[in-house]
């Protein structure tokens, strides 16, 4: 089969086998016959030289040149092309642009854009040696893709002269099969090394170049047929080569040259036809054709389990197909189905696969990582996909903490585990507990080294060094980064103190340690105490956890109880009398003093409830007042209008009244049995005119006939999901349906468009729109923000809230997104278009929201989604504290706070308890605190309060309640209570 046939039919994932011809095709199978017919003539000189007679310099001659005309070929595809500027602006300008990405990446050399822009540019220009080194800082930084490492390649490839210029680009194209499994870069490494057939060991290095590819691509089931073809290409060009002299040679000779290639090229074909690959009808009817003899009867049984084999894979093929990428769901569904039927080779080579489009995704790394980690355990193999891992995912903490493990499981050289892990601090981690995670997984690997048997070792001394330096750390450039250490509890200084108390029996460092622990704000937590009191009690003396407990007594404010209860404890087990009054006098007078807290604080709560009712009884007055005032002037007689009209004539003849007063007169109701008939004042004439007033009666029947005649409408719960409710709609709009009809007609087909109307037939800003078919209606609430007249539509799903009360709509992430940024202090006058333009520079924007209120007003905030999380933790680092418009503004990753579900108002049952009411907060909200305020012992059912004329009497405070309900106790009545079991 010829070449270019091949690699036509090992890519249908870029186009379906039945389907047109691509394009481009044409030019790439002009360029695989050209490859074809150099590999030929490499071939058969190589032949001649190894089997024929009479190999001389000519001959050897020719294998060169026919390498150089397969690099001339080969570069030929690459068409780097060459640029020949008009205009010296033009070059000024590249140079300039040169100047200013080399000074960007010598500030950020992890800018991966930055580095393919330089190259772009360096390349255009025709700066060889600098292109060069580009290339070589950006592969040592970040692996390449196949479209760069192929640039790359092709232009090493046109400028190799000698033999040591090949040996560079075998080392490029070693490098290159290293970062992902790339099918085309194998090809063209197999068919370059063709032309170096005619050197010493020429024909070893081909097939050992091959033989590598179908270990590594050979089982893709859709570009693996290329190498399979290139590679039988290649030993059946030798075969041909060698058919002319073997009637020359001796019976011994032909059989150790020309009928062991033949059966090298037999070999390859049952490889082959043994491996589920498309197109595999055609092999099989290729080998029945080439063969003398017949096909063996075991090569056809595993020939039919291949075919077998492929209609099982071919689902998850076709899903591939069919999707677009990075198709991480198909890829991860057919991870699963290989998983499950175990074949390590096919596992790994699936991983590799979706790595190529998704090198991006930390999970799919560690999903990778771990199963070489458990089931391979290949120590090459293991380290080279960590290796990976952490230089595509470089901000991923996770990614570094398990290459560590790998390389110390591996046995991995001490200095080099170390380089490793300062790179891992340089590779800017986006919250500050990423560089808590990696350095307790860099100290434990430190304390795994250590021989604790010894009193001193390197190892013990520069475990130590590394606690320090990991202290010093995180206070300096963690804090100093992201205003908070990532380590509030100290942990990674709790370990210390643990390692020292009980591997090096040093108790006077572990105290020191854990007043240094005490002193960081974690002396109010009472587990913080009693942790320490644990590790005096294990490895310390009792002198020393007394101590420590009471201090604890007196300094712990959230669970003092706990504390003291502990300290009783043990000196009722361990203390003497006189240990036991003292510790009984500090428990009490301590547990007083918070109950006294505790009861000042309770009594300032409900004063201020007791305030809060009393303004919200002011407010309902208030309100009840205003009514009533209201209702009186509405039943006012004619003749208190006209005493009024009359004053005001007074005042002022000539003035024109106004129309408020206007609409007050004419809406005013006349009482019962007085005339129908009242003069207002109608201009600066002093002319009266007459208005019927009617009586309320009829004004009533008159509102409920308008009523009646409105149009109701009528929402079929059953026509949801082909509906969708839109708000937020301007009130002021005119005839809604035939404004928003044209504008959702561009989703699909309108049934209908039902705005909602007040009794007085306003528009109350809101609607329901009916689709014929439910794609329409989802493709409707992709509008969702759209401004309409001057204001945000809103559209959300049409969904009944009185079966649904918790539903609620709210289209964007609540969690962290380490690829999504947060920005405020943004001045109101910056546009979308003016940030998103400061934004691109460090990145590629996949969108770009500014938070606007109802009206439509920007609040200064925006957020901004990345492409990855590496672009994203750069944006933060260069646009944190920028100037806007005379604006600093804020930049951080988009982590919201939690929301708060408020709770439900109905009352609750504890656990084998009696039933709670629900807690009442001041005006304030709740406490900081979680604990009741009012000890348990004065915790009485309160009875239910007495009822009023109009409603509940007034709450007394709880203070004097507590003072009825319960008589006040000492300090020995406190002691009995916390004392008893």
């Amino acid at each position: 089969m010829a070449t270019a046939a091949a690699t036509s039919a090992s890519e249908p994932e870029a186009e379906s086998k039945a389907g047109p011809k691509a394009d481009g095709e044409e030019d790439e199978v002009k360029a695989a016959r050209t490859r074809r017919k150099v590999l030929s003539r490499a071939v058969a000189a190589a032949t001649y030289k190894t089997v024929g007679p009479g190999w001389d310099q000519q001959e050897e001659g020719v294998s060169e040149s026919d390498g150089d005309e397969y690099a001339m070929a080969s570069s030929a595809e690459s068409s780097p092309g060459e640029y020949e500027w008009e205009y010296d602006e033009e070059e000024e300008k590249n140079q300039l642009e040169i100047e200013r990405l080399e000074e960007q990446l010598s500030i950020n050399v992890y800018d991966y854009n930055c580095h393919v822009d330089l190259i772009r540019l360096l390349r255009l220009e025709g700066e060889l040696t600098k292109v060069r080194m580009a290339r070589q800082k950006m592969s040592e930084i970040f692996p390449l893709t196949e479209e760069l490492w192929l640039e790359w390649l092709h232009d090493e490839i046109s400028m190799a002269q000698d033999g040591l210029d090949r040996e560079h680009v075998y080392d490029l194209f070693e490098k290159a099969v290293k970062d992902y499994i790339c099918p085309n870069i194998w090809l063209e490494y197999g068919q370059y090394s063709v032309g170096g057939i005619g050197q010493k060991g020429g024909l070893e290095k081909v097939r050992s170049v091959f033989e590598r590819a179908l270990s590594s691509v050979g089982l893709h089931m859709t570009k693996g047929l290329a190498l399979w073809e290139a590679y039988r290409e290649f030993e059946s060009a030798i075969v041909e080569a060698a058919r002319p002299v073997a009637g020359f040679l001796s019976p011994f000779d032909r059989e150790q040259t020309f009928d062991s290639q033949l059966e090298k090229v037999h070999s390859l074909f049952r490889r082959q036809l043994a491996i589920p690959l498309y197109d595999m009808e055609a092999t099989f009817a290729e080998y029945e054709e080439w063969s003398e003899d017949p096909v063996p009867e075991s090569v056809i049984q595993n020939y039919n389990k291949a075919l077998q084999q492929l209609e099982k894979y071919k689902p998850y093929e076709e899903a591939l197909l069919q999707a677009e990428a990075p198709r991480l769901s198909e890829y991860q569904a057919y991870i699963d189905f290989e998983m499950k039927i175990g074949d390590p080779a096919r596992i790994q080579l699936i991983f590799e696969r979706a790595l190529v489009e998704n090198c991006l995704v930390p999970d799919l790394w560690i999903r990778y990582s771990q199963y070489l980690d458990r089931q391979l355990k290949v120590k090459d193999l293991v380290l080279s996909v960590h290796n990976r891992a952490v230089r595509n995912c470089p901000w991923t903490v996770a990614l570094w903490s398990r290459y560590l493990l790998a390389m110390e499981r591996h046995g991995v050289d001490h200095q080099v585990i170390s380089v490793t892990f300062e790179k891992a601090l340089n590779a800017g981690f986006i919250q500050a507990t990423d560089y808590v995670e990696i350095w307790q997984a860099y100290l434990d690997y430190l304390r795994r080294r250590v021989d604790f048997k010894q009193d001193s070792s390197k190892e013990l001394e520069e475990l130590r060094a590394a606690f320090t330096r990991a202290l010093e750390y995180l206070k300096q450039e963690v804090e100093e980064r992201f205003n908070e250490s990532g380590d509030p509890s100290c942990v990674i200084m709790q370990n210390w103190a643990r390692i020292e108390a009980r591997l090096c029996n040093n108790m006077q460092k572990a105290r020191e340690l854990w007043d240094s622990i005490m002193t960081r704000g974690n002396a109010k937590y009472a587990n913080m105490w009693l942790e320490y009191y644990n590790l005096e009690r294990a490895h310390g003396d009792t002198q020393h956890c007394r101590k420590a407990l009471h201090r604890a007594v007196q300094c712990t404010s959230d669970y003092p109880e706990h504390v003291c209860e502990v300290l009783l404890t043990m000196e009722r087990t361990e203390g003497s009398l006189e240990d036991w009054d003292t510790a009984v006098q500090k428990t009490e007078t301590r547990l007083a003093r918070v109950n006294e807290q505790r009861m000042k604080a309770a009594e300032k709560e409900a004063a201020l409830v007791q305030q809060e009712e009393e303004k919200a009884e002011q407010r309902k007055r208030a309100r009840a007042e205003k009514k009533a005032l209201k209702k009186k002037k509405k039943t006012r007689g004619p003749e208190k209008r006209g005493a009024d009209e009359d004053n005001e004539k007074e005042w002022g003849d000539d003035e024109e009244e106004q129309p408020s007063k206007r609409r007050r007169v004419e809406n005013s109701i006349p009482a019962a049995g007085e005339t129908q008939n009242i003069e207002v004042a109608a201009g600066p004439a002093g002319k009266c005119a007459t208005v019927d007033v009617e009586p309320p009666s009829k004004q009533k029947e008159k509102a409920a006939s308008l009523k009646r005649d409105m149009p109701k409408v009528l929402h079929d719960s059953s026509k949801d999901s082909i509906t969708v409710f839109v708000s937020n709609l301007p009130y002021s709009m005119q005839e809604p349906d035939v404004k928003l009809r044209p504008l959702f007609e561009a989703c699909g087909e309108v049934v209908q468009i039902r705005p909602i109307f007040s009794n007085r037939g306003d528009f109350r800003g809101y609607c329901y729109v009916e689709f014929k078919e439910e794609k329409s209606a989802l493709q409707a609430l992709e509008m969702d923000r759209k401004s309409v007249e001057g204001r945000p539509m809103f559209v959300s799903p049409c969904v009944d809230k009185s079966k649904n009360p918790d539903f609620k709509v709210f289209r964007y992430s609540t969690s962290l997104e380490k690829h999504k940024l947060f920005i405020s202090g943004l001045p109101f006058s910056c546009t979308k278009e003016e940030l998103e333009e400061i934004c691109k520079a460090h990145g590629t924007v996949k969108d770009l929201r500014l938070v606007t209120n109802r009206a439509g007003k920007p609040k200064g905030l925006a957020y901004v989604e990345y492409e990855n999380e590496s672009q994203a933790s750069q944006a933060v680092m260069k646009m944190d504290g920028m100037t806007i418009k005379e604006n600093v503004i804020k930049v951080a990753i988009s982590n919201p706070p939690q929301r708060k579900v408020p709770e439900k108002p109905e009352t609750r049952k504890a656990p084998g308890g009696p039933m709670l009411l629900p807690q009442t907060y001041g005006a304030r909200g709740k406490g900081r605190t979680q604990l009741s305020l009012l000890p348990r012992a004065l915790q009485r059912p309160s009875a239910a309060a007495p009822q009023a004329e109009n409603g509940p009497a007034a709450a007394p405070a709880v203070a004097a309640s507590a003072a009825t309900e319960a008589p006040k106790m000492s300090n020995a009545d406190f002691a009995k209570l916390f004392l008893r079991k």
